[in-house]
């Protein structure tokens, strides 16, 4: 690999103002929506649109930021992956994913998330990932693990939607667990 943004199959790039469509297609099912973060009111095409062009002006932020992973060769939106709550003294970040539905079970999240790990770990010296995911979520809950994500908690309860409430995993996985049995990105 000579660029850490490119794996074999996704590229990870900063939100264009065309990619409203893209997050569009993300926010449709109500039930992906709650998969990744909350359900929210439907949302008028203008506001993904003036949305995406706002997140296209802004300055990239290594300790926060979110991009879109798009197909290599073909260039077709597949979802978004983000970092945030960047710890610099501890060296935590979180980090998290999102997939279209034409795009699930593909490996492109497995790649993506990669690509994120080996930043963060490689370029940004952080030390330890951890990732949040609700326990009914199997698809998620099985990409972290074949990563090789840890399971560290439960916070049992702790989100309510759908009428009731649900719990919540916690995962995380250290450098030193990353780079166990993975190559370190090369200097040429």
């Amino acid at each position: 690999m000579t660029d850490l943004w490119t794996g074999e199959r996704v590229r990870l790039r900063g939100i264009e103002p065309q990619d409203w469509e893209g997050f569009r297609a993300l926010a449709l099912h109500t039930v992906d929506a709650r998969n990744a973060d909350v359900v929210e009111p439907p949302r008028s095409d203008e506001s993904f649109r003036a949305w995406a062009t706002e997140r296209a002006s802004r300055t990239p932020n290594p300790s926060s930021y979110q991009l879109v992973i798009e197909t290599r060769f073909e260039h077709a939106f597949v979802g978004a992956v983000s970092v945030g709550e960047t710890d610099t003294r501890a060296g935590r970040f979180r980090t998290g994913i999102e997939v279209t539905r034409e795009h699930r079970r593909q490996g492109y999240a497995f790649e993506a998330t990669e690509l994120i790990l080996t930043y963060m770990f490689a370029e940004q010296r952080c030390h330890k990932c951890e990732v949040e995911v609700y326990a009914f979520n199997d698809a998620s809950l099985a990409l972290y693990r074949k990563l090789g994500f840890v399971e560290e908690g439960r916070l049992r309860q702790h989100e309510y939607f759908a009428g009731t409430y649900h719990d919540v995993v916690l995962l995380g996985i250290t450098a030193d667990e990353y780079w166990a049995g993975r190559a370190r990105p090369s200097l040429r």
